[in-house]
Order: structure tokens, then C-alpha cells, then sequence
């Protein structure tokens, strides 16, 4: 039977901490794969900063393609609509019968599992693996004992950062895969839409 780590978010873009996330996971249970999930509808995220689903996709397989065991699925984006976890895992699992899923998940996740859609019935279906964070309240959150925690090196930077640190005209170089740096300043990902007018105040 496969153990398979499923790493679902927009990865807007896909940063190192990503990428550390899924390598801690794959090592400290004996995964044998993970699979990275771009969501298609975020049911919990604004979504007017998203870059294009290709775009995303494209990302995604240039900043795994170095690891033989780190796959990119598009699942969520080829059944369109909101991306609810349940459907995907029950979708996968009716296609992977074999297959032991495992889903990663961040600290600040953990706290938010009661909110999550049918997350009974997602915890009956599989395992939730969760990243222990200095001074959080994880613990305290009435699903952290069916969740398996795991110490990992901080990455103190996300996403929504990379995006505001291109906008300013500021380097992301160590913060995200050298690819997925070059990706973006060729499809000038991210970068403001709207040229600025001297004297006008910037649109971010």
C-alpha cells in the first residue's frame, strides 16, 4: 500500500516553506509520496490576487520537478467549482483504492478544523498531518489529538508576502525556488497592473 501526503492550497506562489513542509512530512512518516494539490475556488480565501490556474500549475511542477518523489495533481481544478476537501479525498480515493491518504495541513489549520466542511466525516476518511508551531494554541483545539503533529525549521515568510514584495519592486531570490522566480519575471506574475503616474499614489 502507497503512502500518499496530499498538500492542497493556491500556492500563490509555491515558496521554500512549501517545499520543507512536504519534505519534513514525506521523511517523519514514511511517505512514500507527495502530492500538491492546487485549490480551484478557496472557500475560505479572497481569490483577486490569484494568479491563473496555469500559471499556478506551472509553478507548482518547476518547484518540484528536483524531487522524484513530490507530484503535482490538478484534481481540484479539473472538477472546477469550490475546492472542498472532502469531495477530493473522497474523489481520490474511489480512484486510488490501494492508496493511504494523508493530508498536510499548517498549525494555524489545526484551530481552524472545526470550521472545515464535513470534517467529521473527512476524519473518518483520513489522516491529518500538522506542523507544531512555537506559542501555538494547536493543542487546544478539540481535533488535535486526531492530528499528527511534527517539528519542523520556521519559514517566517508567506505567500501573500512574496506577492507584496513584488509589487514594491523588492527580491524574492531564496524565497522561492530559483524556477519559480524566473517563471514569474517572465509572465510578470504578480507585478503592479497599472503604471503610476508621477506624483499619483501607487495602486497597492
Amino acid at each position: 500500500m502507497k503512502k500518499v501526503g496530499l498538500f492542497g492550497g493556491t500556492f500563490n506562489p509555491p515558496h521554500i516553506g512549501h517545499l520543507l513542509f512536504a519534505q519534513e512530512a514525506l521523511v517523519s512518516f514514511e511517505l512514500d509520496e507527495i502530492w500538491f494539490i492546487p485549490v480551484n475556488v478557496p472557500p475560505h480565501k479572497e481569490n483577486n490576487e490569484l494568479a491563473s490556474n496555469n500559471d499556478r500549475v506551472d509553478m507548482l511542477i518547476s518547484a518540484t520537478k528536483h524531487n522524484e518523489r513530490f507530484h503535482v495533481s490538478t484534481i481540484e481544478l479539473e472538477r472546477g467549482g469550490p475546492s472542498y476537501t472532502i469531495d477530493t479525498i473522497k474523489q481520490l480515493k474511489q480512484l486510488y483504492k490501494e492508496h493511504q491518504f494523508y493530508f498536510l495541513i499548517g498549525g494555524d489549520m489545526v484551530e481552524y478544523l472545526p470550521h472545515w466542511h464535513k470534517i467529521d466525516e473527512l476524519l473518518d476518511l483520513i489522516t491529518f498531518i500538522g506542523v507544531h508551531r512555537p506559542g501555538s494554541t494547536v493543542k487546544a483545539s478539540r481535533y488535535a489529538d486526531q492530528v499528527l503533529l511534527m517539528e519542523m525549521v520556521q519559514v517566517g515568510f508567506s505567500s501573500s508576502l512574496i506577492r507584496k514584495r513584488v509589487q514594491e519592486g523588492k527580491p524574492i531570490t531564496f524565497m522561492v525556488p530559483f524556477e519559480v522566480e524566473a517563471l514569474m519575471k517572465e509572465r510578470s506574475l504578480y507585478e503592479p497592473r497599472t503604471s503610476v503616474v508621477k506624483g499619483q499614489t501607487p495602486p497597492y
